[in-house]
């Protein structure tokens, strides 16, 4: 936010998981935003999820590298228009151990070869609750930059989707990553502040850019 007076911090959330406040400029922030658009185009474009007991997650959803649904990954968009699922570009995977190097250090950055994308668009009426993400192999740190409008974001623990949990406002160009003893915390977003989003961006609503690495063989 412009003209506030005390800038936000850089913040330790639990052990493990950092907030980065305005980790991406304004560039990288067009740049990724023009990137998420192609990528929402079909074939396998931005869906609606929906889930095995028959409701739909009000956050929309493309995927790169690997396809997620409820609750694997495929090569293809299985639960939409059955084509191959969008290449992971070596830049975004460059720029997901760029993260981790600069939040939790060198080490943990070494072996994050990411290879997954999940970006959710969220509408000013979008939620998603309280989850894990735990259908991967590996332990890497779980990468989220955040475009467009402010979230609230809830950071729980490793147990339960109840409390303890800390409320984090996550605005345009936030970095967030969790690993180590929080990479399987429960995690998720209660509320969306429509209108937030920087003028000069040109986005209506919220784009999540989370980044993960499979564990998964590679393709042959």
């Amino acid at each position: 936010m412009d003209g506030e007076l005390f800038p936000r911090e850089r913040a330790l959330v639990a052990p493990g998981a950092v907030h980065a406040p305005g980790w991406l400029d304004e560039p990288g922030q067009r740049r990724l935003l023009d990137a998420c658009r192609d990528w929402a185009r079909p074939p396998a474009g931005l869906r609606t999820v929906r889930t095995p007991g028959g409701g739909t997650m009000t956050a929309r959803q493309v995927c790169l590298g690997w396809h997620w649904y409820p609750y694997a990954y495929a090569r293809t968009a299985v639960d939409g228009d059955g084509t191959p699922v969008k290449p992971f570009p070596a830049w975004l995977r460059e720029l997901g151990r760029r993260a981790v190097a600069d939040t939790l250090g060198p080490g943990p950055a070494e072996a994050a070869a990411y290879d997954i994308a999940l970006i959710n668009f969220y509408d000013g009426d979008a939620r998603m609750g309280m989850h894990r993400d735990a259908d991967e192999r590996s332990d890497a740190p779980v990468v989220s930059l955040s475009l467009g409008d402010t979230c609230v974001f809830r950071f729980g623990n490793t147990e339960t989707r109840t409390r303890p949990w800390s409320d984090v406002e996550l605005r345009s160009g936030d970095l967030f990553v969790f690993g180590g003893p929080s990479r399987l915390a429960y995690h998720g977003v209660p509320r969306v502040l429509p209108g937030t989003a920087p003028a000069g961006l040109g986005l209506s609503g919220r784009l999540n850019v989370t980044l993960r690495v499979s564990g998964f063989p590679a393709a042959t």
